[in-house]
């Protein structure tokens, strides 16, 4: 019974499903920016979040880190050919 009134099963399992299959639709639709970017996702992630370090310790620190993560770009590229 929905404001006084009964409604049959039926139609509220398919208002139900029509109202899913709405939500996702309208949560797929529009224009998709970052997938479109030609940059790979690192380079948007450094972008974003600039890391500045606060000692001669962490610049060490960031300065391994960004080279072992290139070292490993170009091993999964060349593992990849």
């Amino acid at each position: 019974v929905i404001f006084g009134r009964a409604i049959k099963t039926e139609y509220l399992t398919l208002g139900t499903l029509f109202a899913t299959g709405g939500a996702v639709f309208a949560s797929l639709g529009g224009k998709k920016e970052s997938a479109s970017s030609g940059k790979p996702l690192s380079e948007r992630v450094k972008e974003a979040v600039p890391i500045t370090a606060g000692s001669s310790e962490e610049e060490q620190l960031m300065n391994s880190i960004k080279s072992f993560i290139a070292e490993a770009e170009k091993e999964s590229g060349a593992g990849h050919h």
